[in-house]
């Protein structure tokens, strides 16, 4: 598969930008450079220059704020397909956070230009980015909610559901390599210790079961009540 026909086809499968016409994806496609980062290797980091969007095509990649003393926040966790870089170049600002690969990845990287150039022109991709910025909205009023107002049992319990997987009847969240319990506090705004009492937590109410590979999510409506609490 050549690189166009790559690129067009994780365009089709990018929400809200996989109607677009074959004209727009084509102009994206032909600007679109392909990147590969391994595990560990930083992207972008937080006030650099937004000169380009990404599409995420394979593997994980974290985005991330740094205190000044050195607490790192969690803003969001992307697997495929999925755009990120957009909200500094549309709001034309430097990189808000900094991005991560948490296990290899490829991608392909887009000029910023292009993507400014094709909105004015063509309503259908401004209406995609419209669409794709307000779910950006969205969850980053559910972020705040999170942190401000949930304990963090009840922020482990929301995302242990939202991440959970069905094998052989039962939920599971599978724990990739790269998942580790610093890596976990980090992305609900806790320290590991914290983290740590919770699972125990939700572990003695009968809630799940921590395995090395795994976390058992042994009673999902339970764990869904006290998500709200």
């Amino acid at each position: 598969m050549n690189n166009l026909v790559q690129i067009k086809t994780a365009l089709q499968h990018l929400r809200h930008f996989g109607e677009l016409p074959d004209e727009v994806q084509h102009a994206i496609a032909q600007s679109a450079s392909p990147r590969h980062f391994n595990a560990g290797q930083v992207i972008y980091v937080e006030g650099e220059p937004a000169e380009s969007i990404y599409i995420l095509e394979s593997g994980w990649v974290k985005a991330t704020r740094m205190t000044r003393e050195g607490r790192e926040q969690a803003m969001m966790f992307l697997h495929p397909v999925e755009v990120f870089g957009d909200i500094a170049v549309f709001t034309g600002t430097t990189y808000l956070g900094t991005v991560v690969a948490l296990e290899d990845v490829d991608l392909w990287v887009i000029p910023a230009k292009t993507i400014l150039d094709l909105i004015p022109r063509h309503p259908e991709l401004a209406m995609a980015v419209i669409h794709h910025l307000g779910g950006r909205v969205l969850h980053y009023i559910s972020l705040v909610e999170d942190l401000s107002l949930r304990s963090v049992e009840t922020r482990l319990a929301n995302t242990l559901l939202r991440n959970a997987e069905l094998r052989d009847g039962q939920l599971i969240v599978p724990r990739r390599e790269w998942t580790t319990f610093d890596e976990m506090a980090t992305r609900l705004g806790t320290v590991r210790d914290v983290l740590s009492r919770a699972l125990k937590t939700l572990e003695n109410e009968g809630l799940l079961k921590v395995e090395k590979q795994s976390i058992t999510l042994l009673d999902p409506k339970g764990l869904e009540e006290r998500g709200k609490v």
